[in-house]
């Protein structure tokens, strides 16, 4: 009888690979181990073990696998169900979410190894000046990879040079498979077992006499052990005695002391003792008590608190409970920004309980606290971590906190799969029987929406922490300024007379602007021309700090212009303002103040967001500076006053939820301001003081923004009544991704009637030289949203089986709110 196994490749490829096995590997291999094998003409991939069973391919003859590459499983069978829901929903293939979903380190691509052929007889004459370079160096170096190959000659191609040799058999190829994870060892050191006895100890220290820094050594060890229990690190034992390594390695050569390794973890709690939790105030209490009442009829319940409320408090409270029947807890958070806040906080209280997961993270990091949550470690009893934590192997997980649930952080846009964290989430924990928090100051219009349906609990917290007072907001009207000539660059004089006062007070300021760099365009005053993205349809953001234009899509960057490219002219303006900006003309307007600056151009490296943070709790910064991530739920105690430079640009975005989405972040950066007993104040700067949005985010009125949304959605046909799926066309040659589109929009039409938008041009048109179109389509709510995506399905297939349209690329994206 022949044995095979299907396996998930890496790749996005919508079928199961078949391959054969032997009777004992189809013993020993199990669901969710990882296997490398040959995929194509050379490549091996690592892939993962979904079915073992006894019928062969038809279609195909089944090659057999290169090789067994664990000992058991590193995918459960439940966190496998899932990425199954993930890929039918968000419509792409199980590859794409296996291939997001695993730490880069499982995922070992094979590379390819040249060596020498033996039987190489032709004359060295025979062989081209590159042939010849290549095969010297094989004379002095017996493997070569193909990086080493293409700096020898000098060549980013160098397979047509490599068949060459290959046709003169100088050479042979070879796949090589090489696992990226190495586990940390640590040396540590103890007496050799001789000289454990107190007779033998005499003897050897009256030896080393002559030694006394041998001496030294040996002695210090003694000290160490009696204080201690722990082994005793090599570098511990040097730094204590005092000596160079080579002593050290002396007496292990003389067989004196033994050295032996110890495998670690990279990231470990150094913390102390962990402290109770808060006693909870009344309003919390009552909160707590509503939780848990919903969770009798609801899996799923939305916290509704105001900003510094004390959720968090409450999340510990149904956190501890979990830890004491032994449970796994998933913590989502939108931010990495946030992530380093609230890790010290759950430390304080669980300890190494708490592990996270984020990509700032390093893969073998990343591959520990994975194996940790696959075992059921108590080290990573809670995961703390972005959106990517929700496809980790929980085994036993009993709760799912979802913080800052309206966050759009949380939806994945690129590349697939482009889930949704927190709907991923409440599936996960459908499928563990796990229960769901989702805790916001400003709920998403759909979360509410469902709340109010009763398909989730629902409990509010509306008292903020210790009774201080919501912030109190004003709106600045900067059109007025400009006119009365009151404005200093882009602040008002309210806004500074505002940060003169806290300032004098030892207080601290955040000021937010959602754009980074210095400004979005400079425009030459002569000819009114602006340096363009040569592969996008976007000007160039100047960035100052590095004296650069650099476009935020592609990332192409050119040297700061002193003259107009197209006129010559030296007079050259900017146009509109980012964080870079702000912080310039802060710099001039208050000298003596520390100020800094938050957004993605500063916080790159694995600690950028931390040094930032904890310079800013420490009072080190007066005034804060940032860009989206500073709204985001983090807690500084000693801010009072909160600016927003321009409330217009986030109103004013092409997209159904621009008015939630400026309501939420509004409401969220005020919630910054005035967090103990002090109350705190906004001052928001916008040329329309009187939007009906800005009103309702100044009084804190969220249900009167909901019931305006709601009604406009209804009267629209958007979520939550209706579903949406985005069809995105990308091609370089504009002519082929027009029919094409339209071809497939006709067909959509045929299907869905006047349920389908475009196609129309997305505010960039073309990004990376590629021209883009989309298509939206809308489910209606009694239509089956599972009929809808099988005609996508069909009406996809035909369209690549037409030669012309091969090459436009298409992006499904569901949900793409």
């Amino acid at each position: 009888m022949r044995y095979y196994i299907d396996v998930i490749l890496p790749i996005p490829i919508e079928k199961l690979f078949t391959y054969e096995v032997s009777e004992n590997e189809a013993d020993y291999l199990k669901q969710g181990m990882r296997v490398a094998v040959p995929f194509g003409k050379k490549k091996i991939y690592t892939a993962l073990v979904f079915r073992i069973h006894n019928e062969p391919p038809s279609l195909y003859e089944a090659k057999p696998i290169d090789q067994l590459l664990d000992e058991a499983p590193i995918v459960s069978p439940t966190q496998l169900e899932h990425w199954l829901w993930i890929a039918d929903y968000y419509m792409c293939t199980i590859g794409d979410v296996f291939k997001a979903a695993v730490p880069s380190a499982f995922l070992l691509e094979s590379e390819t190894i040249i060596t020498k052929n033996d039987k190489f007889s032709l004359p060295e004459t025979a062989l081209k000046d590159d042939e010849w370079l290549v095969y010297e160096a094989l004379q002095h170096q017996p493997v070569l990879k193909v990086q080493e190959v293409s700096q020898i000659i000098d060549r980013k191609n160098v397979f047509p040079v490599l068949n060459r040799l290959l046709d003169k058999q100088v050479l042979n190829l070879k796949e090589e498979v090489y696992e990226q994870y190495k586990p940390k060892l640590v040396r540590y050191i103890r007496l050799a077992s001789p000289y454990t006895s107190e007779d033998r100890l005499q003897v050897l220290l009256n030896e080393l006499n002559r030694a006394p820094k041998q001496k030294e050594v040996v002695l210090n060890l003694f000290t160490l052990e009696a204080a201690t229990r722990k082994p005793i690190k090599v570098k511990e034992l040097e730094e204590k005695a005092k000596v160079s390594s080579g002593v050290v390695k002396t007496l292990i050569d003389k067989e004196v002391l033994q050295e032996y390794h110890l495998q670690v973890d990279r990231v470990q709690y150094a913390g102390h003792e962990t402290k109770a939790s808060k006693v909870l105030n009344e309003f919390q209490m009552e909160a707590l008590k509503q939780i848990d009442e919903n969770y009798k009829k609801h899996q799923v319940t939305l916290l509704h608190g105001v900003t510094s409320s004390g959720k968090t408090e409450v999340y510990v409270k149904l956190i501890e409970r979990m830890i004491a029947q032994g449970k796994q807890v998933l913590y989502l958070l939108p931010e990495i920004a946030l992530t380093t806040q609230l890790i010290h906080r759950l430390q304080n209280y669980f300890g190494n309980k708490v592990s996270v997961y984020h990509s700032k993270y390093s893969v073998n990091e990343r591959v520990e606290v994975w194996n940790h949550i696959m075992e059921n470690n108590t080290k990573a009893q809670i995961v703390l971590g972005a959106r990517s934590s929700v496809l980790l192997p929980f085994t036993n997980l009993g709760l799912v906190i979802v913080d800052e649930e309206h966050e759009t952080s949380f939806k994945q846009f690129d590349p697939a799969p482009r889930y949704h964290a927190r709907d991923a989430a409440i599936v996960l924990a459908m499928m563990h029987k796990a229960r769901v928090l989702l805790g916001s100051a400003t709920p998403s219009v759909e979360s509410y929406y469902n709340a109010k349906l009763g398909k989730y609990g629902f409990v509010e917290l509306n008292r903020r922490f210790g009774n201080a007072l919501m912030p109190e907001m004003e709106l600045v009207d900067i059109k007025e300024k400009h006119k009365k000539k009151r404005m200093n660059g882009h602040f008002s004089d309210r806004l500074i007379k505002e940060i003169e006062e806290v300032l004098s007070e030892g207080e601290q300021v955040i000021l937010f602007q959602n754009r980074r760099g210095f400004a979005p365009i400079i425009e030459c005053e002569t000819c009114g021309h602006s340096a363009q993205c040569p592969n996008c349809d976007v000007s160039l953001t100047y960035h100052r700090y590095k004296k650069q234009l650099r476009c935020h899509y592609c990332g192409y960057h050119i040297a700061e212009q002193r003259s107009c490219l197209s006129c010559g002219s030296s007079e050259l303006n900017t146009k509109g303002f980012g964080t870079e900006q702000v912080e310039v003309e802060l710099k001039s307007l208050f000298p003596n103040a520390n100020i800094a600056r938050m957004d993605s151009d500063t916080t790159k490296g694995k600690y950028g967001y931390e040094k930032i943070i904890t310079a800013f709790e420490q009072h080190e910064i007066d005034i804060l500076v940032g860009t989206q991530m500073l709204t985001k739920g983090l807690d500084f105690r000693n801010v009072t006053l909160v600016g927003i430079m321009n409330a217009d640009n986030l109103l004013n975005h092409p997209d159904f939820r621009a008015h939630e989405r400026s309501f939420q972040l509004i409401q969220q950066v005020a919630g910054r301001a005035g967090r103990t007993r002090k109350r705190g104040k906004v001052i928001v700067q916008t040329y329309n003081p009187y939007h009906q949005i800005l009103q309702q985010a100044s009084m804190h009125k969220f249900l009167d923004m909901f019931t305006d949304q709601i009604n406009e959605r209804k009267q629209y046909k958007y979520p939550p009544f209706y579903r949406l799926i985005k069809l995105t066309f990308k091609n370089r040659d504009y002519q082929k991704l027009h029919e094409g589109t339209n071809w497939f929009s006709t067909s959509l039409k045929n299907s869905f009637g006047s349920n389908v938008l475009g196609p129309e041009q997305p505010p960039v048109g073309r990004i990376r030289n590629e021209y883009i179109l989309n298509v939206l389509v809308k489910i209606p709510p009694k239509r089956s949203i599972k009929e809808v995506k099988t005609t996508i399905r069909k009406i996809k297939k035909s369209f690549e089986a037409i030669p012309q349209y091969k090459a436009i690329r298409i992006i499904l994206n569901v949900d793409n709110y």
